[in-house]
C-alpha cells in the first residue's frame, strides 16, 4: 500500500492552483471538472509521477470551525519537503508570501510556516544530515 493523493481544503481552487503552481511551483496534474468544482491535483515539479495533492472544495459545514482552530493555533495543515529552508523562504517571500515563522532550527530538521493564502498554513521542513 501507498499513498498517492493526499488532500488539501481550499476556499477557492483557481486561487489556490495559482498560488501552488506560480508562487509553490507544483505542476497542475489533473484537473476534471464535476459540477460548481473540479477534481484538482497538483504535484511536485521534482517528481511529476509521484504523490498528487488535491485541491479540495472546503464546502463541508465542519470545515470552518476545524481550518480556524488550526489557524488560531498556528498548526499547519502539511508539510513539504526542501533542501534548504532558508534558501526556500528567501524565494518565497520574494514572492510576497507571508510567514508567520520563518526558518527555526530544531537539531535534526528546520522549519518555516507559510500561508497558502487558501485557509491553511503549511510546514516547510528541511531534514538535516543524519551523518
Amino acid at each position: 500500500m501507498r499513498i498517492n493523493i493526499l488532500g488539501i481544503l481550499v476556499d477557492d481552487q483557481q486561487k489556490a492552483l495559482r498560488f501552488y503552481t506560480e508562487v509553490l511551483g507544483f505542476q497542475k496534474k489533473t484537473e476534471m471538472p464535476m459540477g460548481e468544482f473540479s477534481w484538482l491535483t497538483v504535484v511536485s515539479s521534482e517528481d511529476p509521477d509521484g504523490v498528487e495533492l488535491s485541491l479540495e472544495p472546503a464546502q463541508h459545514p465542519a470545515v470552518k470551525p476545524f481550518r480556524d482552530a488550526l489557524m488560531a493555533d498556528g498548526i499547519p495543515w502539511t508539510s513539504f519537503a526542501v533542501d534548504n529552508a532558508q534558501a526556500e523562504y528567501e524565494k518565497l517571500k520574494a514572492k510576497d508570501v507571508r510567514f508567520l515563522q520563518p526558518p527555526v532550527d530544531h537539531g535534526t530538521v528546520v522549519t518555516a510556516v507559510l500561508d497558502d493564502t487558501c485557509g491553511n498554513l503549511i510546514q516547510i521542513c528541511e531534514e538535516k544530515d543524519k551523518s
